[in-house]
């Protein structure tokens, strides 16, 4: 599932993508009614990673009493509040606060412990995926590295993964081997008004998500040989 974060202006061009589905931070909710109109699912982002680039904190029980004004709705959820350069207790106590049960997903930082990510997999029935730290930066080599390594523990044997998993920010990796059940960016809402083409169409917002939900991920973790991780990377 391809989730279009907002806000996205003009209105008219959020209405464009009509169907779809939305990620609403608490940064900024101002589009949160219409997603919830026009959406086919909607997901709350706690907002951390704004408040994190801002050197600000967020305020957590405002968060709860905002999402549950909309966690009735069948087809919304949540990620639940994380640190993200914080430890793992301090993750595991936010998870423990939640006061929204499994209408949550906790978020595991891709510098946390395997062993962490194992719980969390075998416990959740979704789990976000956060890239952090030395792996802040999708497609280097380190954080190729490192996804196959949480491919390793979240899938199976077979590949299949344990629990369904969330990118987050991941949109780019539609189309990739990692089998992602959902991702989530801004890229439409970024981009849909800067990028200049020959044709409005090609890059009218609706276009632009159309293509994005057009990509879909691997089915399956296809485990890599250690060379074939060495070249992927070099």
């Amino acid at each position: 599932m391809h989730y279009h974060g907002t806000p996205i202006t003009p209105r008219s061009a959020l209405y464009e993508l009509a169907g779809r589905c939305f990620c609403v931070s608490f940064a900024d909710p101002r589009d949160v009614d219409v997603c919830h109109e026009i959406g086919q699912s909607v997901m709350l982002d706690n907002g951390a990673f704004g408040a994190w680039t801002r050197g600000q904190r967020t305020d957590w029980p405002a968060y709860y009493e905002w999402s549950a004004r909309w966690l009735d709705v069948p087809t919304t959820w949540a990620v639940i509040p994380d640190v993200i350069d914080g430890d793992e207790d301090a993750n595991d106590q936010l998870i423990d606060e939640w006061p929204h049960g499994r209408r949550g997903a906790p978020v595991w930082h891709m510098h946390e412990t395997l062993d962490r990510l194992a719980r969390l997999v075998a416990t959740w029935p979704l789990v976000c995926i956060g890239s952090s730290a030395m792996y802040a930066k999708l497609g280097t080599g380190p954080w190729t590295r490192r996804m196959a390594e949480t491919m390793d523990v979240a899938c199976d044997e077979r590949g299949v993964p344990r629990t369904r998993l969330h990118m987050l920010r991941g949109l780019a990796l539609s189309d990739g081997p990692y089998p992602f059940f959902s991702a989530d960016s801004t890229n439409v809402a970024r981009n849909h008004a800067a990028i200049p083409s020959r044709g409005k169409a090609a890059t009218s917002p609706g276009a632009m998500a159309a293509r994005i939900d057009a990509l879909q991920p691997a089915r399956r973790w296809a485990r890599p040989a250690r060379q074939d991780v060495m070249e992927l990377v070099a």
